[in-house]
């Protein structure tokens, strides 16, 4: 460009680099991250169902409810994210999940290629594309891109502000963390400081105008808590009543993600001190954000969900990093880090690849056995949800505000036998112990979670229910459970 020549202005702000240039470099972004995604493009988790569900009902004309006859429930963290799988979810609750898991991919290609460019205009440091080793190489980006929850908008919203941030758009950065801070509570401290940064090459500014910026990464966040206030009668959704933290479980957690999702790449203390404020802003955030998932208590979902959607972040920092740093040294935090996505891509990512075609197995094998249920309680609602539209007692309470409420974690409710029999529950969905065979009297059966034992160690639950199938699908032994009366009216 000549001397004194003003750069050009694109979508992501002024632009030194010629069109071409971003074009081509926005289309290796979304091709790197496209191809493990296509690989692990069958991964959901059971929480995914819900949210389709609640799609499924939305688009029947039911409203946001969980269950079609039950109340307005607030069983999704991100608040109406069912309203965007409802316009596909006609088909039902599998059509809304398949739906969310195309949405959530094409949204993440669009943010990946915007980050793409973002590390090629970092610098002129060859080795600053390194860091986009780390994007085709995480297992967790790619899962949770395609497994139908809100984790690629969160994800894509953070990778769109630090890019809007990088490249002289401030202002519109901490809008775009904001949002991402709205639907994952866990990232407010950290949109909080990377809203507050200055674009690269500018001045700090005026504490007045860091606290603005901060304030509308705030906004969106606030907006949530309100509406939820008005419509809910509490600030939180029922996820947090349901799985109180634990800061023990949730350190060891953060630990394991930061060996195995990245973020090793940005531990270079001198580097770090020759960065300029924006790149050591980047990393401040990365590591508030790790605070603040250990005392959320980690999560019990795999691949590290609840830091994925910072991964962009230590993307974007390991780059610019890489501007001040020895290419050696470059080469030794990248290599450590790509050591750990790698062996998670390894050891994770084929049994990550079957998940959704077990989950439809489930879903055919089973859904016969629960055909004139009326009332269903299960742990796993979600694909037991797909299976009948029956009402479902949720017995880890995340979209059931009385059972929410009820002493232990998701998985350990203490759920009292009289709470079934209000309910009119007539059958159980139950998960066996690994390697368990159902054992005569089944209550006498060990079964995989705290909840499920303690359902089948209620006073007179073998006279009251009895097995009538059992999952033959491998390392899924759910057995379906129908109340004897119900079993003697449907018997000729």
């Amino acid at each position: 460009m000549p001397d004194g020549a003003r750069p050009e202005t694109d979508l992501l702000g002024p632009n030194p680099r010629p069109a071409a240039r971003t074009a081509l470099f926005a289309a290796l972004g979304a091709a790197l991250a496209l191809a493990p995604a296509l690989f692990l493009f069958d991964f959901t988790v059971d929480d995914a169902l819900i949210p389709a569900r609640y799609a499924a009902h939305i688009a029947r004309g039911e409203g946001y409810r969980f269950n079609a006859q039950g109340p307005v429930t607030d069983g999704v963290t991100p608040l109406g994210l069912p309203y965007l799988f409802a316009p596909f979810a006609a088909g039902g609750t599998l059509a809304a999940l398949a739906a969310a898991k195309r949405l959530g991919l094409g949204v993440w290609l669009a943010a990946a290629a915007a980050l793409a460019v973002a590390v090629d205009r970092s610098s002129e440091k060859p080795a600053r594309f390194a860091a986009l080793l780390l994007l085709p190489a995480s297992a967790p980006l790619a899962a949770w891109s395609v497994a139908g929850l809100e984790t690629p908008y969160a994800t894509a919203l953070v990778a769109l502000a630090v890019t809007l941030l990088a490249l002289g758009r401030p202002l519109a950065g901490a809008g775009a963390v904001g949002l991402a801070a709205a639907m994952r509570p866990e990232l407010l401290p950290f949109a909080l400081v990377v809203g507050s940064l200055p674009s690269p090459g500018a001045p700090r500014g005026s504490v007045r105008a860091r606290i603005g910026r901060a304030a509308v990464a705030l906004a969106p966040f606030l907006i949530v808590v309100v509406l939820r206030l008005v419509v809910f009668g509490r600030p939180a959704p029922l996820s947090v009543l349901a799985k109180p933290s634990d800061t023990l479980l949730g350190a060891k957690y953060a630990l394991a993600c930061l060996l195995l999702t990245g973020p090793l790449a940005l531990v270079a203390p001198l580097a770090l001190r020759r960065a300029d404020a924006f790149t050591r802003g980047l990393a401040l955030a990365v590591a508030v954000h790790f605070v603040a998932v250990a005392l959320a208590g980690g999560d019990w979902m795999p691949l590290s969900r609840l830091v994925v959607p910072v991964l962009p972040a230590v993307i974007l920092g390991v780059a610019r990093l890489a501007e001040v740093a020895s290419l050696r040294a470059t080469a030794l935090r990248v290599a450590l880090a790509l050591a750990g996505e790698l062996w998670t891509s390894i050891k994770v990512g084929p049994t990550a690849a079957r998940v959704g075609p077990d989950r439809i197995r489930l879903v055919r094998e089973l859904g016969p056995a629960l055909e004139g249920a009326r009332v269903v309680a299960a742990l796993d609602v979600g694909w037991v949800g797909a299976s009948t539209d029956a009402t479902l007692v949720d017995l880890a309470g995340l979209t059931d505000p009385a059972i929410a409420i009820l002493p232990g974690g998701h998985t350990t409710k203490r759920i009292p036998r009289d709470l079934l029999d209000a309910r009119g529950v007539d059958t159980l969905v139950l998960l066996l112990a690994p390697g368990e065979r159902l054992p005569e009297p089944w209550t006498e059966g060990a079964f995989a979670r705290g909840v499920e034992q303690r359902i089948a160690w209620l006073p007179g639950m073998d006279a009251a229910f009895s097995p009538v199938a059992t999952s033959a699908v491998p390392g899924l032994p759910y057995v379906v459970l129908r109340r004897r009366e119900v079993e003697g009216d449907r018997s000729p």
